[in-house]
């Protein structure tokens, strides 16, 4: 039984250790109509990051040199005054589904999380995510962006919510795709849940194509169509690489997601 079926809400309330793909169930949910106080899941699975503490995790999942096909953990528990950045790379060849719930419990902290995903062939990627913000004086962000080629289907369903308790909350979910041949398909649905007034808080999703006027100028400029791109594709993912904090590590990144770009993407 999932957390969206019509004895969920009894479920989430009674069981304290129901899984993060239940909670993060997108299907349509039944509605309680007001908050409701979801208990807190510790497990082996579990990234708790204690009070006043700075947390940088990268990971990466499928291409060359990964064998990682899931993320390390499933959830995260953010204590007061701690700061986390999370960056996930899916690259071109690994199919997954990926539900990560972020509670933050203490007051001042703050979180990041980015990502994207390279799909080339017949991949299945699902982003499932939840930041739930329990106490006041939080923020957070979630950046994810990615391109769809060949038959690959990518899927991203983002939600804050916002406890009533949780007021000068800062919070803000955006998703990006860009579909690069016909067969390929995205979709997007962000949402919000806010029960407090002194907020912050948006959220937007957009689905579309590389700009042909870019295209155009660039080859007015001498630079050959696929080249074109390339560059196209390169410039919509660095937002998500720049948040890497290591420049060592970042620069090795660029490398490495522009390699996947021109041998799954485009076979240049």
């Amino acid at each position: 039984m999932g957390i969206y079926d019509d004895n969920a809400l009894e479920k989430c309330l009674n069981e304290a250790e129901m899984s993060i793909s239940e909670r993060l169930n997108p299907a349509p949910k039944h509605d309680a109509g007001h908050y409701v106080e979801l208990p807190l899941i510790r497990n082996e699975k579990t990234l708790e990051v204690a009070e006043g503490e700075n947390c940088e995790k990268v990971i990466v999942l499928g291409g060359e040199t990964s064998a990682l096909t899931e993320l390390p953990f499933g959830n995260v528990i953010i204590g007061a005054g701690a700061k986390v950045n999370l960056v996930i790379l899916v690259l071109p060849g690994v199919s997954v589904d990926l539900p990560l719930a972020i509670d933050l419990i203490g007051e001042g902290s703050d979180v990041n999380v980015s990502g994207l995903y390279l799909c080339g062939g017949d991949e299945k990627v699902q982003i499932r995510t939840e930041v739930r913000h329990r106490v006041p004086s939080c923020t957070s962000y979630q950046l994810f962006n990615g391109i769809a080629a060949g038959s690959s289907k990518v899927k991203f369903y983002g939600k804050i919510i916002v406890a009533p308790d949780a007021q000068k909350t800062e919070a803000y979910q955006t998703n990006h795709n860009l579909i690069v041949s016909a067969g390929a398909k995205a979709e997007a649905k962000p949402q919000l849940e806010i029960y407090a007034d002194d907020v912050k808080c948006s959220h937007g999703a957009t689905v579309g194509q590389l700009n042909e006027d870019e295209q155009f100028y660039m080859r007015s400029r001498g630079i050959p169509e696929n080249e074109a791109r390339v560059l196209q594709m390169i410039s919509f993912i660095a937002p998500v690489l720049a948040k890497v904090e290591d420049e060592n590590s970042r620069e090795e990144l660029q490398a490495t997601v522009e390699a996947a770009i021109r041998k799954s993407l485009l076979g240049v």
